[in-house]
């Protein structure tokens, strides 16, 4: 009777929680201030802010929050037919202290038009320019806009834009499991989640993914997407992926260029200074949701760590203008550290990740002889207690990451 009575208050407990973590997120989801929010609303100051990053990964709820802090804002979204006509006639409000540019890139001569916009524009006028991936695509082409834009990425959520909600070690069990995109974490429920991201799947392959390539490549570039969710920190070989789709290396390496452009997944590049001819030339690949990968548990952290790491480098370029840059040690004898950091070209910090293994990486151990200036850094996210071996740091996951302060 007195076990029954136990199990039962635990469930309530249970329910509970799951209660408080329910009103936790809407009340975060109600007044959620991302990492940008700040940043964004400095650079307004001084130029045009391009804001670009994966699909739903919230780039318009970022703009719409920042407008609060103008006078007669007013948001334009060129996919809408009535903004549309607003844009092309430039009938928007005179007076307006922002003025909020979606998916403006899919107008003829867009950055033209832009670059006429800012230059004519009254005193005080800010300009912020969000869209889809093929913002960022064609933001690099064609007319130009230096000197008259910043830009920053947005990148999924993080242990930091966790920490008023969860532990550093739950937050990482959060990211591994719903990954980082906002309405998948912010519904705080696994099967909403997997319902969001079939929908996010099923868009990406019937729009963004067709946006890119051709009708008749479609069934090619799902087969692909399907094999790199199992791929995933591993150095990729085109030649074996090419086999098991009947195509040609050169189609797998500009379908990967595509899938990269789409900012659904990423690739890590070798760092080879001073082991030029010891180091693997492969990429390593990761996706941008770490709930679209097909793998265990260690690799999903591996893939949550990396996001967190590719957020805290761009971050770092986009916000602060340092010359940083993410990469991964491998040798042709197999020895391999996960991530790298590069900043200015000196390697600065060389990092393990595991799930559960305390003992120390002979890999790591290899690579911090070698580079005897970078600090080693074994994460492991079941750590019980954190150690200095080696000169080597062993630290709980979800702690560093929150370090990492984005």
């Amino acid at each position: 009777m007195l076990f029954l009575i136990l199990f039962l208050i635990g469930l309530k407990c249970i329910e509970l929680r799951k209660s408080l973590d329910f009103l936790a997120m809407s009340c975060y989801k109600v007044n959620m201030k991302r990492y940008l929010y700040d940043q964004v609303y400095k650079d307004l100051k001084k130029k045009m802010v391009f804001i670009t990053g994966p699909r739903q990964i919230g780039k318009t709820f970022l703009a719409k929050q920042v407008m609060k802090e103008f006078n007669n804002p007013q948001y334009l979204n060129y996919d809408n037919f009535d903004d549309r006509k607003i844009i092309q006639r430039m009938s928007w409000k005179i007076n307006s202290g922002l003025l909020i540019f979606d998916e403006i890139h899919k107008m003829k001569n867009w950055k033209m038009f832009l670059k006429g916009i800012y230059d004519g524009r009254p005193e005080n006028q800010a300009i912020l320019v969000t869209g889809s991936t093929r913002l960022d695509t064609f933001r690099q082409t064609g007319e130009s806009l230096a000197g008259r834009y910043f830009h920053l990425r947005l990148n999924p959520m993080s242990v930091k834009e966790l920490e008023n909600f969860y532990s550093p070690y739950e937050a990482v069990e959060k990211l591994n499991l719903l990954g980082g995109f906002p309405e998948p974490m912010l519904s705080n429920s696994e099967e909403d989640a997997l319902r969001w991201r079939n929908q996010y799947y099923i868009d990406l392959i019937r729009e963004d993914i067709l946006e890119f390539g051709k009708l008749n490549e479609i069934r090619n570039m799902k087969m692909l997407l399907e094999l790199l969710r199992g791929s995933v920190g591993s150095p990729l070989s085109y030649s074996s992926l090419a086999e098991d789709i009947q195509i040609s290396p050169n189609t797998v390496k500009r379908y990967i260029q595509i899938l990269e452009n789409l900012h659904i997944i990423f690739l890590l590049t070798p760092y080879h200074k001073q082991l030029a001819r010891a180091i693997r030339r492969e990429p390593k690949l990761y996706f941008f949701d770490t709930g679209l990968i097909k793998a265990d548990k260690g690799i999903k952290l591996e893939n949550t760590v990396a996001v967190c790491l590719r957020k805290y480098s761009e971050y770092q370029r986009d916000a602060k203008g340092k010359d940083i840059s993410l990469h991964y040690l491998k040798t042709k004898e197999g020895k391999e550290v996960d991530f790298a950091i590069i900043v200015e070209d000196e390697l600065k910090q060389i990092i393990e990740v595991k799930l559960s293994d305390s003992k120390l990486s002979k890999s790591l151990l290899f690579f911090s002889k070698q580079f005897p200036g970078a600090e080693a850094i074994q994460l492991i996210h079941n750590l019980r207690h954190e150690q200095y071996l080696n000169r080597i740091n062993m630290v709980a996951a979800g702690e560093w990451l929150l370090r990492l302060g984005i």
